[in-house]
């Protein structure tokens, strides 16, 4: 909402969202601290002239859905760098004082920043298309009639409907309620769902765990508590992340490094040195341009962005764009049973009656249970199919299914004007242990079936005994549809060393007996969780040791997430009901279904659109590919950091002049780093991403980065010895770039590994791209590259060569003293 305190409207200012966390029970004007009324309920909801005038007078729920960055954001974040504004401010210098092939860096980082800027709009457009299509429309009554909407269109006052799984999208006032259970541990931090009645204050943020019912919408827009934090955890974000927050830690070091570095070689070129001052600017500016890894920050936009764009096209709609690099991580995924392994629809199979019960009353019983549920969960809806309601009966009371007590139940008037109340529901929960009918129970569920038992009870629903001394009357055998991908999907798992536990509701003979037919390792080793211990690390343990989990509460669900985390596993969650949310929102990743509730698909990273368990290897397999080629690339970047800083020092330390030119590590950039690591960074990885990344690139770079400064230094004092005369300068760079090429495609080779033909075919390449500089009159000219004679040119192969044999030792001692 727009309007703020002090703007005049029909009906009194909502007031500071906070005020609805303090005070549920009265809501205050900011400007007149008076409790003001609660709305009067309009069980028609507004009329259309009613949402026209509030519309007009912007009283909307007008907070942005943000998928993405803004375009704005995205040019500003690419474009408004610490290091574009170094080597913008260098560039301007080159083109002042020297020939364009020493600007030749400032083109490059325009180029880069233009790639970063497209991608990036090409990964906004792909995720703003899917979070349409994966909106959340609530109901909202209006003249009379219900009708989805987007969450955008809601006024004040609208008439919201809830149903379970429903995410409370603005905070309200409850007008109807039928059991109507809300859950707000994701606001408050208590676990227990809280029983609303008309009157009530319901928050934004907060979900239906059972019940229907609907509400007044009171505070809509930015009013709305929650609505901000809602708003930044949908933002499309390029921070909180390991990785990124790994490359800010490298690039503060690295700023550190170049002050005094650059000061000194300025220093040094400027004063020290009596040569052209032109010449020793260019210079200057050489030595420093290389220090900065400027590409490292645009190739990864790049790969977050490509990942995007890629899950995309397969129907995957990533919210939080850190859950690339955590699905990288993932060691353990938690598979809720229905929905994910199973499809969402069931089929009644068979109806045994119990006692003796007459079936033709029992489908009249079940029937009517069918109809007193307006929002019937997957079990239910079959039992609806196959048993169509009685209109003789007439439904007095109803008790709505929770995941938490495992059951439903209603009170009816019978059409011969008898009472009864039924309740309907896992039979392990409604009979007492020992019950002889458990045993034919068992019997069906290890055949993967699912088992509903009917009872009769004398208890009044809302008796928290209603369970004790229950009549056993029938059986409901339904049958699940197992995913055709399922099985697929858990041997990828496995090959891939992720562990999969399937995590569910339902009877845990039933569950392993489906585990088991999709062929999950370990099916056989099932769990009824409330024979779980509570104490983490004893149901780590548990979790360790076994991979199917039956009877599992939504708060044990969150817990047992909690104690796999607790071991160092990165755990993914997918689930589709209500009864997952908490989990889903613990978990490293929570991974939902399109058509899962509103409140599962809020919560989650990373949302399968097209409700297919089978894209999942495909979403971990291109979280491995970004961060195994980010961490992979990163070591060229940050190996030329390192060599370009030593260099610099060694130089100051010497007081000569720098070797090189800007052109000539511009060239040496393309063809060792540029090139290569964009195609690296996008190919095939399938390893599991390992923490530490910072660590786990510098071991590699900061001994790769040193034999290559000091093979190049020792070549150009070689070549300083060598040479004398006109021409001496240009001939000695010429060596040391031979020496520092060399070197750094040694360090290109071993990154590239292991080989395939195309890979060998882009090392060969950049290979040849030099060779072609070297013997090209005009490209020698252009890059002032020539080699003289043949002493020093093989001298400086030589000392290549002996450079990259310690390089190789190097990373293999590296590899073995400190194992990634």
């Amino acid at each position: 909402m727009t309007q703020r305190a002090g703007i005049e409207h029909d009906g009194p200012e909502r007031g500071d969202p906070a005020g609805a966390a303090i005070d549920a029970g009265a809501e205050l004007d900011p400007v007149h601290p008076v409790p003001l009324p609660d709305p009067v309920f309009k069980p028609g909801g507004l009329t259309t002239a009613e949402v026209a005038e509030r519309v007009a007078r912007g009283a909307v729920n007008d907070v942005p859905v943000r998928s993405s960055r803004s375009t704005a954001d995205i040019v500003r974040g690419n474009v408004f760098t610490r290091f574009n504004a170094i080597i913008g401010v260098l560039w301007v210098i080159m083109l002042v004082v020297a020939p364009i092939q020493d600007s030749l860096f400032g083109f490059v980082i325009i180029a880069n920043t233009g790639i970063g800027i497209i991608q990036e709009l090409r990964a906004k457009k792909t995720l703003d298309s899917l979070a349409v299509i994966g909106e959340a429309r609530p109901s909202v009554r209006r003249d009379g009639r219900a009708a989805g909407i987007s969450t955008s269109e809601i006024v004040l006052d609208d008439v919201v409907e809830l149903g379970p799984g429903d995410k409370v999208v603005v905070d309200g006032v409850v007008g109807e309620a039928d059991g109507l259970e809300i859950d707000e541990s994701l606001l408050t931090g208590e676990a227990d769902p809280v029983l609303k009645k008309p009157g009530d204050h319901v928050m934004s943020g907060s979900f239906v765990v059972a019940g229907t019912g609907a509400f007044t919408a009171t505070k809509v827009g930015r009013e709305a508590y929650a609505a901000q934090l809602a708003e930044e955890a949908s933002r499309f974000t390029l921070v909180h992340s390991e990785l990124r927050s790994g490359i800010s830690t490298i690039l503060k070091y690295v700023t550190w490094m170049m002050v005094p570095t650059s000061i000194g070689l300025i220093v040094s070129q400027l004063i020290v040195k009596d040569s052209n001052l032109k010449d020793s600017i260019a210079r200057t500016v050489g030595g420093i341009v290389p220090m900065i890894p400027e590409g490292l920050v645009l190739l990864t936009s790049v790969a977050f962005a490509i990942g995007v764009i890629r899950l995309g096209r397969k129907q995957c709609l990533v919210q939080e764009l850190p859950a690339i690099e955590g699905l990288a991580r993932v060691d353990v995924v938690c598979l809720d049973k229905t929905g994910t392994l199973t499809e969402g629809g069931m089929d009644v199979t068979e109806l045994r009656t119990l006692g003796g019960a007459d079936p033709e009353h029992v489908k009249k019983v079940l029937g009517a249970l069918g109809e007193s549920d307006p929002r019937p969960n997957a079990s239910l809806q079959a039992v609806i199919d196959a048993y169509p309601d009685s209109e003789d009966w007439r439904c007095t009371e109803s008790l709505p299914f929770s995941s938490a007590r495992k059951y439903s139940g209603a009170s009816f008037s019978e059409g011969d004007g008898e009472n009864s109340t039924w309740l309907l529901g896992a039979p392990d929960v409604l009979l007492p242990p020992g019950d002889p009918t458990l045993e034919e129970i068992d019997h069906l569920n290890e055949q993967g079936l699912r088992v509903l038992l009917l009872v009769r009870t004398a208890r009044e629903l809302d008796d928290e005994h209603v369970t004790a001394g229950v009549r056993p009357t029938a059986l409901v055998v339904l049958e699940q549809r197992l995913r055709p991908d399922a099985a697929d999907t858990l041997r990828y798992f496995d090959e891939q060393d992720v562990q999969a536990k399937v995590i569910s509701g339902d009877n845990a003979v039933s569950v392993s007996a489906v585990a088991g037919k999709l062929g999950l390792p370990g099916a056989e080793n099932t769990v009824d969780a409330r024979r779980l211990p509570t104490e983490q690390d004893a149901m780590a343990e548990e979790l360790d040791k076994n991979a199917v989990f039956g009877r599992v509460t939504p708060q044990q669900k969150r817990d047992m997430v909690g104690a796999l985390q607790s071991r160092g596993h990165t755990v993914a969650m997918t689930g589709d009901g209500v009864n997952d949310v908490l989990a889903l929102k613990d978990a490293d990743i929570g991974v939902s279904m399109g058509s899962g509730s509103e409140a599962t698909r809020a919560v989650a990273q990373i949302v399968l659109l097209d409700n297919s368990f089978a894209t999942l290897p495909s979403v971990v397999a291109e979280g491995r590919r970004v961060i195994g080629n980010i961490t992979r690339v990163a070591t060229l970047f940050l190996t030329k950091t390192v060599y370009s800083v030593l260099l610099a020092i060694l130089v100051v330390c010497s007081q000569v002049e720098y070797p090189f030119l800007p052109r000539h590590l511009t060239l040496l950039s393309t063809l060792t780093i540029g090139v290569p690591a964009f195609f690296l960074a996008l190919a095939p990885n399938k390893e599991r991403a390992k923490p530490h990344f910072v660590k786990r690139v510098m071991r590699y770079a900061v001994p790769g980065g040193a034999v290559a400064a000091v093979a190049t230094f020792v070549t150009y004092l070689v070549a300083r010895s060598h040479y004398s005369g006109p021409g001496a300068l240009e001939a000695e760079t010429s060596a040391a770039t031979l020496t520092l090429f060399l070197t750094s495609m040694w360090v290109l080779a071993i990154i590239a590994r292991p080989y395939t033909w195309w890979r060998v075919a882009l090392v060969g390449a950049m290979g040849l791209g030099f060779l072609l500089v070297l013997v090209i009159p005009w490209l020698q000219d252009f890059f002032q590259l020539k080699l003289v004679g043949t002493t020093m040119p093989w001298t400086a192969v030589a000392i290549a060569a002996a450079a990259a044999a310690l390089i190789e030792f190097t990373f293999r001692w590296v590899d073995r003293r400190f194992p990634g």
